[in-house]
């Protein structure tokens, strides 16, 4: 190659590197050039709507959602209240887990599935059935998982549903789980937190304490029946609100206004008498092949209702919850006629309870009894028809509307507002002389009306406004409000007791209602009375017997009968009211029925020295404790099996698995998951402050004494 050609082919190569770098040089240029391009753009041209979308991120609020407050019964145990669950779940797809099958430790996963079968099998009573076991076992379902190819594996294979942080840590030293280990945390299990309404006691005053519905978009927890609706205000609290700030790296939310928690709301359930309640009626409606039942316990001096059930006869032949029948109005019958006895007294219709009264036939109405002239005890003992209404004629026969004026005086038809949801108020014809269509009613229909009003029918009478004022005869002559709330205690712990409140000061004087008492004595211990199978020599019991037939299809069916029994105990010095109501087939009477759910209840009362005297019980269990542990689906039905809340009203825990024996460690938990864990193992827990537990009284480890008392320290 000459000079001249080699020179020739440097200088192409120099062009060629050159006309390289000029490329380069203005695709920098360019690029240069569109930044500062944008950069113009966006700092000036497009400014206003950058910082409009700056200002609406910055400016974004958030709702945060307030705790719940919870219910709890007259002893400060919980009947409602919120609890933190998780769903534990596996990452088999996580760098650490074996990718190929070859490597997988299998005698590991093995142990880890019997561990699973176990404690959380994927159904329930899992049987050893070669067929169903292979088909559901955690063996199939791991091996099956593990097997995949790697990328196919279930990232999220859920082992568990609600459960609590004790069985997170128990999960997380199973075989095979437990060889994951990480920087302060095993893997590659984790859980996910999930708020949940729980009931420890089941269906246990069910109707009363309400339930409540979650809203899945918002989280948020509204009551939709019983104090759960009717409280809802107190119980859901205030929202807070946050917003968006800028930080030095991001955006992070600040709590402009905080939540503030719900109240709790301490009630006047009894839990023992609750239980000893429903027991008795369940066993009654069972008895007499009843269709329902419902009754109510209330104290006589403070009104509060201490016990509250009610019974249907479900379409599996079986016996559950009802409609809150303590609230809706039936036909009283017989029980109406000391209300009416005591209006007779009080405006001196009659003086004293020997004054006679004329009973023959009267109104298309006979009395059966002899004899045919009876004092106001007897009318009372043997329930006469005739002679309530002509005392009652006295008064009001020549104008029998006044009746009903008489009946308002005393407050009976004033909204009680006990806290029970659904509460209807009476039902009384006003016996003007037209209708409400302006037509004539002639006299001898509104006498017969009024007639038949005196002795409970041609009205409609909610159980807890007759109860009342049985109460109020008891309470002499003080008609005190029956109600369901004690105290309101906010997040606190500041504890606002409410008074006892009175729907009237009195509805007679301490000596009609003596009177009333005198009469009422006799349905019980008279030699002629109606409820004379009430006695028992343990606890005086008085009260008054009523029957009714049912209205069904615009009529009344004779095959049926409703049997009602209301009255108070012990007689000389009433503590407790008590009515029941119970709908069962003819050929019954409310003496067998109705009087007997009230007795059986004063005698139980009586035995654990209940009613100012020594206790002569000596059964199996004094109290209920509730065992909550998390189901798979946590519907009421399957809460009230996992707690063994059941007819047979004895709740044990389950302790397989568990070391029921010591204390365990509850520091870091929040309250109802440390009650919770407390009361499984038969302590009654005491909390003191709100948000964790910091300490507690007994150490961990320490040997139980089953009703101990451990102390808990909570701070936010």
């Amino acid at each position: 190659m000459t000079a001249k050609t080699k020179k020739k082919k440097g200088q192409t190569n120099k062009n060629h590197i050159l006309f390289r770098y000029g490329l380069i040089t203005l695709a920098f240029l360019l690029f240069s050039i569109a930044v500062v391009v944008k950069l113009f753009d966006t700092t000036v041209i497009e400014a206003p709507q950058w910082n409009e979308r700056a200002h609406k991120e910055l400016s974004k609020t958030s709702v945060i959602p307030p705790e719940r407050g919870n219910i709890l019964a007259s002893n400060g145990n919980i009947l409602a209240c919120n609890l933190k669950v998780y769903d534990i779940k596996l990452d088999l797809r996580h760098n650490k887990v074996p990718k190929e099958a070859k490597d997988i430790v299998w005698s590991k996963v093995d142990s880890l599935a019997d561990s699973l079968d176990y404690h959380y099998p994927r159904v329930r009573n899992l049987t050893q059935h070669p067929d169903t076991f292979k088909k559901y076992s955690w063996h199939t379902r791991l091996k099956k998982e593990l097997e995949k190819d790697f990328n196919r594996r279930t990232r999220a294979l859920r082992i568990a549903q609600k459960k609590t942080l004790e069985d997170f840590e128990r999960i997380r030293n199973f075989p095979f789980l437990k060889d994951f280990k990480g920087k302060g945390f095993r893997i590659p299990v984790y859980k996910e937190e999930k708020n949940v309404r729980i009931y420890p006691y089941g269906k246990m005053a069910y109707r009363s304490i309400g339930r409540v519905n979650e809203n899945f978009e918002t989280g948020e927890f509204h009551g939709y029946s019983g104090l759960e609706k009717d409280l809802d205000s107190l119980l859901y609290g205030k929202p807070g609100k946050a917003k968006k700030v800028a930080l030095t790296s991001s955006i992070g939310n600040w709590v402009d206004k905080p939540a503030v928690r719900g109240f709790d709301i301490h009630t006047t359930i009894d839990i023992d008498l609750q239980d000893m309640l429903e027991e008795e009626l369940l066993n009654i409606c069972q008895g007499s092949n009843a269709e329902w039942g419902t009754a109510i316990l209330m104290e006589v001096e403070t009104g509060e209702i201490k016990a509250i059930s009610n019974i249907e006869l479900l379409d599996n032949g079986t016996y559950g919850e009802a409609l809150n029948r303590a609230v809706l109005p039936f036909e009283p019958g017989s029980v109406m006629k000391p209300i009416s006895l005591m209006i007779a007294f009080e405006d001196g219709l009659v003086k004293n309870v020997t004054d006679m009264i004329d009973c023959s036939p009267f109104q298309r109405t006979s009395d059966p009894h002899a004899p045919s002239v009876k004092s106001m005890k007897q009318v009372i003992e043997m329930s006469s028809n005739t002679g309530i209404a002509r005392v009652i004629f006295r008064g009001y026969a020549n104008d029998p509307s006044l009746f009903y004026e008489r009946l308002k005086s005393i407050g009976f038809f004033e909204q009680m507002h006990s806290g029970i949801a659904g509460e209807c108020i009476p039902r009384i014809r006003k016996l003007l002389p037209k209708d409400s269509r302006g037509n004539n009613i002639t006299m001898t229909a509104r006498h017969l009306d009024l007639a038949r009003q005196a002795y409970g029918y041609n009205t409609e009478i909610p159980p807890i406004y007759t109860l009342s004022v049985y109460n109020a005869i008891a309470n002499g002559g003080r008609y005190v409000r029956p109600h369901l709330v004690r105290s309101l205690i906010d997040e606190e712990g500041r504890d606002s007791i409410l008074p006892i409140d009175y729907i009237r000061e009195r509805i007679c004087s301490q000596e009609t209602a003596n009177k009333v008492k005198t009469c009422l004595r006799e349905v019980v211990w008279g030699e002629h009375g109606t409820a004379r199978m009430v006695r028992d020599d343990r606890v005086e019991v008085v009260g008054k017997t009523g029957t009714a037939y049912p209205v069904e299809k615009g009529a009344y069916n004779q095959s049926k009968r409703r049997y009602a029994f209301a009255g108070f105990f012990p007689y000389d010095n009433p503590k407790y009211s008590c009515i029941a109501l119970v709908l069962g087939p003819s050929g019954t009477s409310a003496n067998r029925t109705s009087g007997q759910v009230v007795k059986n209840m004063a005698v139980k009362m009586f035995a654990r020295g209940m009613l100012n005297n020594t206790s002569t019980f000596s059964g199996e269990k004094s109290s209920t404790v509730p065992v909550l542990t998390a189901s798979e689906k946590y519907s009421s039905t399957d809460l009230t099996a996992a707690l063994g809340i059941n007819k047979s009203r004895k709740v044990k825990a389950n302790a397989k698995g568990h070391n029921y024996s010591t204390v365990p460690n509850v520091i870091g938990y929040d309250a109802p998951t440390a009650v919770m864990l407390l009361e499984q193992r038969g302590l009654n827990v005491i909390i003191q402050g709100s948000g964790r537990v910091v300490s507690q009284s007994i150490p961990t480890g320490s040997k139980i004494t089953p009703g101990g008392k451990i102390v808990l320290d909570l701070r936010i």
